[in-house]
Parts: C-alpha cells; sequence; structure tokens
C-alpha cells in the first residue's frame, strides 16, 4: 500500500520500535514541543514504509523493546512527514551513512509527538495472551522490523486492553487513543 491507495483522509496506524535506554516515551514527552524526528531508521523496509506510507495525522503505539517486560508504553502522532534524516550526514552521529548522499538521501525520518503516556504500560505478554491479536506483526515469531504497520481491528482491540488496564472505574467510556 502506498499513499494513493489510502485515500486523502484515511488514517493509518504504526507501531515504533525503541530501546527505552536509548530514546523512551519519557523523553519524547519531555522534548520540545512532546516531538522528535524518528532517526536512525537503517533498515530497507522500515526505511520504505517511513518514506513511503507513514502520513502526517497517522497514530503510533509507541513501543518499549528490549525492557522488561517489553511493552507499548505511549501513543504518539506523527506531525511530519518523511524528509532526509540528518543523522545519515552527520560523521558524529552514530548512524552515520558515508554513503548516503543529501542530494540523494537513502535514509528518511518522520517527526511525531506523543499524544499520552500508556500507565500501565501494556506489557508484551498480555499483548500474546489476546487472540483478537492474532496476525499482529509485533506478535510473528522472528519479527524484528522497528517500523510495523496495525491494522484498525487490532488498533481498536489494543484500545480495548488500553482502557480496561486504565486505574479507575471501569464503568467509564473508553478512552480514545486519539489526540485531543
Amino acid at each position: 500500500m502506498d499513499r494513493d491507495d489510502r485515500g486523502s483522509s484515511a488514517m493509518a496506524y504504526w507501531l515504533f520500535k525503541s530501546e527505552p535506554d536509548c530514546f523512551s516515551f519519557d523523553d519524547l514527552m519531555a522534548s520540545p514541543e512532546r516531538s522528535t524526528g524518528w532517526d536512525g531508521i537503517r533498515n530497507y523496509q522500515a526505511r520504505n514504509f517511513l518514506r513511503d506510507q507513514v502520513r502526517r495525522g497517522d497514530l503510533v503505539l509507541y513501543y518499549h523493546s528490549n525492557a522488561k517486560p517489553p511493552g507499548i508504553a505511549g501513543i504518539a502522532e506523527v506531525v511530519r512527514e518523511a524528509h532526509p534524516d540528518p543523522t545519515a550526514f552527520d560523521p558524529e552521529a552514530d548512524h552515520y551513512d558515508p554513503k548516503s548522499d543529501p542530494d540523494d538521501p537513502t535514509w528518511f525520518q518522520v517527526t511525531i509527538r506523543a499524544v499520552r503516556p500508556i500507565d500501565p504500560p501494556l506489557d508484551l505478554p498480555r499483548l500474546r495472551a489476546e487472540p483478537r491479536l492474532d496476525g499482529l506483526e509485533l506478535l510473528r515469531k522472528g519479527s524484528r522490523l522497528s517500523i510495523q504497520p496495525v491494522g484498525p481491528e487490532h488498533w481498536s482491540v489494543i484500545e480495548g486492553l488500553i482502557a480496561d488496564a486504565a486505574p479507575g472505574p471501569k464503568s467509564k467510556a473508553r478512552t480514545k487513543l486519539r489526540p485531543a
């Protein structure tokens, strides 16, 4: 699916992985305007998602990988579509790529803004235990891609799991994971 297949108003959902000791959801919340460029992606399939499919207004599950336990720590929104990743051109950056040319960039980033934290985080064991999430890319054996599409049906299930886990009365209407 590329941009034209979605229609002008269709929203898509994504899961972005980050190791919390590198850049946690709390780090995103503390960033100026609660936003950052999602840089350092050096996998071609993930790059293609960022460059070709992720759009402004799309929502993101911010997933802490390599955590104990790993899980969804927050919700973010894409506020700027794909643009060249400046770390690819910076010899001092961890993700420098000497083959990437600013006039014909190889690597791209999007800018995301924190919408809200998920407290408590929705952990991987709970996601695995939910049969309605069968087919979610994150749960496939060997799935390591750092940018993954999330179907609307899976997004809806995850919304429900987050609402069910939230502290306070369960009779409240489900809080949507959309920006205010």
